[in-house]
């Protein structure tokens, strides 16, 4: 096949939303408890679905989020232009009448000692994510103006939720660029224009992919194929096969524009475009580059858990840890993914916790932590 599979998105999401409307949708509460508890550092997609499943398995579950509002990357990483926060809301009513806790500005390895809490906890589940940014060590990295796009949407998020009142990084009436050709640097486009930005150009080193499938690339792959976001309808300009060489500064310590080259692959790597160079204005720049893995807190030394040679955290076929009672889920474990990936290793995770704990386990395992997508 290779043509796009049948769309049914919107068929499955207007199911859930008029089962929640009606009123289908109401907390399962477990029937018996076994005494047993858990604690999962992490309100992410992936701690979600963990704590959901063990909730409903009849553990005792608190999750400790250090933010001030829980939801992790779903509330904070993804504008509400993208997806509404009434639909995380709902579902963590429906946690919390199931018996969940939730415990925000928790900070382990800060107001909360890591060895207390595995020593009040028969299983600790980490699922922080992924959040250790790529940055870009070019002259001018230090001028004023140049953020990291997690510095930036959360802040919009916390205006929509009502938060905070105004911007901290504001794009009214900027030249913004954008580095970085993912779902983030779409994010930081959609967000920068609603700010009402002069100018908004997004670059991604990767060629213009092409309009369609090619021979080599048939479904079930991952379709690499040309894609117009929701964001991208709305504005904004993508330059393709450019690097950026160095900031530009004002004068006074702000950057004013970047400096770029076109680039080409020669044997496997980028090489640069000779006589390429070319300059665009810039008053605000957002670093989208992607995530090289989970931050490396003083409280995971503490822990003794080990990292494979990309920086995550080593786990099982169970999803434990090398480290006996603390499990691993989504991001973490996985690397920069997406949020259904990490969904599903929550539920599996909570599976291979339930195992752990009662010896026996009819919780579902939709992936181990080896699934990888098609390529």
């Amino acid at each position: 096949m290779n043509q796009d599979p049948v769309a049914i998105k919107q068929v499955e999401v207007e199911i859930i939303d008029h089962a929640f409307r009606e009123g289908w949708v109401v907390p399962q509460v477990p029937s018996i408890k076994t005494g047993k508890r858990v604690a999962i550092i992490g309100s992410g997609p992936a701690g979600l679905a963990v704590a959901q499943q063990l909730t409903r398995a009849g553990h005792d579950v608190v999750v400790l989020e250090r933010a001030d509002r829980i939801g992790g990357l779903l509330r904070y990483g993804i504008p509400e232009f993208k997806m509404e926060k009434v639909h995380l809301d709902r579902r963590l009513e429906q946690m919390r009448g199931e018996g969940t806790e939730f415990r925000t500005n928790a900070d382990v390895g800060g107001s909360i000692d890591i060895e207390v809490l595995r020593a009040s906890h028969d299983v600790i589940v980490l699922a922080c994510g992924a959040t250790e940014r790529r940055d870009l060590n070019v002259p001018g990295r230090e001028l004023k103006g140049i953020h990291q796009a997690m510095e930036y949407l959360p802040i919009a998020n916390k205006v929509q939720e009502g938060d905070a009142t105004t911007y901290d990084i504001d794009a009214k009436g900027k030249n913004v660029v954008i580095i970085g050709g993912g779902d983030t640097g779409a994010d930081c486009l959609g967000t920068a224009l609603r700010q009402g930005a002069k100018q908004v150009i997004q670059l991604e080193i990767m060629p213009r992919p092409s309009d369609s499938r090619s021979s080599g690339n048939p479904w079930p792959q991952f379709a690499f194929v040309y894609k117009v976001t929701s964001a991208h309808e709305e504005g904004g300009e993508r330059m393709y096969s450019v690097n950026t060489e160095r900031f530009i500064d004002d004068g006074n310590g702000n950057v004013r524009a970047l400096l770029l080259h076109e680039v080409e692959m020669v044997n496997g790597k980028f090489e640069k475009k000779e006589g390429s160079d070319l300059e665009i204005p810039a008053d605000l720049v957002f670093l989208a580059m992607g995530f090289t893995g989970p931050e490396k807190g003083s409280w995971l030394e503490q822990l003794g858990v080990a990292f494979d040679e990309r920086g995550n955290v080593v786990r099982n076929d169970n999803y434990e840890s090398t480290v006996p009672g603390v499990f691993v889920a989504g991001d973490m474990g996985r690397g920069q993914s997406l949020i259904v990936w990490a969904i599903a290793e929550g539920r599996a995770c909570a599976a291979g916790v339930d195992l752990a704990l009662m010896g026996e386990t009819s919780l579902p395992a939709p992936i181990p932590p080896t699934a990888r997508p098609l390529v």
